[in-house]
């Protein structure tokens, strides 16, 4: 009997196994796009991650660039140099700088108004948090402060310390991610000579980010600010690193890329001489602005003076051409304290009028006092109110020490 071969028939079995299969394909398909998405967006962080890391690794590459640099030259450990690489320091510190933006405010007979100011500023870190360091009269009576970063990301900023008597104004910035801050180091600015090259960086009229290089042209200067009252700003550093409106608040760099000033004014109309604040005042003023908003040490004696020069000296009838005349003391003040003695009677020298008759101050605790700018600056590196210093002083045409207590500066 011959077989004849049957026909396939369709096995339920088999109708079951090809759904199965079907759904497996879809399952799989939408599986692998979600996959798909998931590792894109996984991709995504991750890069951001390690261009965080990158730019952090950079940065401390360039810090140990600048170090390595520094220290295989002679005399530049301490940041004294002759030769500066501007390229390598502002690829460092630049990510430091951010622009400060507020709002003040002008009363007048048609109202309030408001108009929008703008200076410069830097990241530090201080007791584990991140500060921004600035000059107080770019944030003096602002509102709505804005500080922003050179990625562009911008934050609300609030001062939570001031010191017009030195210019110096701390910030917090609210929000910002841990990877917005680039802390800058502080280098001793009593380590600075005069013709050691310098940078600045910041934001003169508004242009981000932007470095210009000088010298240290003199130091121990001393400088009137508006926000300070008649008092004067002491031991500011002279610089021609030029710097426009905008530039307040910005730090000035030695040659290894680290903070020894903040670069605070300029003289109207001149060329190539603008002034810091030292980073030896930051750092002293720092853990107290921090701490209590305020800084409330500085010296204060009580006295209006005037620089001895030969003339005044020959009007005086005394040889000391160098030295602080005491015009005026306040009453109640330290000097008048401590019997230091002002002038009695006006005379005209060189154009000038001078009260003349008073003492000389030629040296503090052995130290020669040469003019103004000295005394202050001496009194800002040496002494803090409460302290008690030995005055020398002629009087008369004789030699004398005074001992004086120093005060505490009336507020503002």
């Amino acid at each position: 009997m011959e077989l004849s071969p049957q026909a396939p028939q369709r096995s339920h079995h088999g109708v079951l196994a090809a759904v199965v299969i079907v759904l497996l394909i879809a399952s799989g398909s939408l599986a692998f796009l979600y996959f798909t998405q998931f590792s894109q967006t996984g991709q995504s962080i991750s890069s951001l991650n390690s261009s965080i890391t990158s730019l952090q690794q950079q940065r401390a590459t360039l810090l140990q660039l600048l170090a390595t640099n520094s220290s295989s030259t002679p005399g530049i450990s301490s940041g004294n140099s002759t030769a500066i690489d501007t390229t390598l320091i502002y690829n460092y510190a630049n990510l430091s700088i951010v622009t400060i933006q507020g709002l003040q405010a002008t009363t007048s007979f048609f109202g309030t108004s408001y108009e929008q100011v703008e200076g410069s500023g830097f990241v530090i870190q201080q007791g584990g948090s991140y500060y921004v360091i600035s000059n107080d009269h770019v944030v003096q009576n602002d509102v709505n402060i804005s500080v922003t970063f050179q990625d562009g990301n911008a934050f609300r900023g609030t001062v939570v310390g001031s010191d017009p008597y030195s210019d110096l104004a701390v910030l917090t910035v609210s929000g910002a991610p841990t990877g917005e801050f680039y802390p800058l180091t502080f280098a001793a600015s009593s380590t600075l000579r005069v013709g050691q090259p310098v940078v600045a960086i910041g934001n003169p009229y508004g242009l981000s980010g932007s470095l210009t290089e000088g010298l240290v042209s003199q130091l121990g200067r001393t400088i009137q600010d508006e926000t300070s009252g008649n008092f004067s700003i002491a031991d500011v550093i002279q610089i021609s690193t030029p710097i426009n409106p905008g530039n307040s608040g910005g730090p000035l760099l030695n040659s290894q890329g680290k903070v020894v000033g903040i670069t605070t004014a300029i003289v109207s109309g001149s060329q190539g001489i603008g002034f810091a604040i030292p980073s030896d005042t930051i750092v002293k003023e720092l853990p107290y602005l921090i701490a209590s908003g305020s800084y409330k040490l500085h010296p204060y004696l009580g006295i209006t003076e005037a620089d001895m020069s030969y003339d005044l000296a020959q009007a005086s009838r005394t040889n000391y051409t160098y030295g602080v005349l005491i015009e005026s003391t306040v009453q109640g003040g330290p000097a008048a304290l401590a019997g230091l003695r002002a002038g009695t009677t006006l005379k005209t020298v060189d154009g000038s009028q001078y009260y003349i008759g008073g003492d000389i101050i030629i040296s503090v605790n052995g130290t020669r006092i040469a003019n103004g700018d000295a005394l202050s600056s001496w009194l800002q590196e040496h002494a803090v109110s409460g302290q008690t210093i030995e005055v020398g002083i002629i009087r008369g045409g004789s030699h004398m020490t005074i001992t004086l207590t120093i005060g505490t500066r009336p507020p503002l």
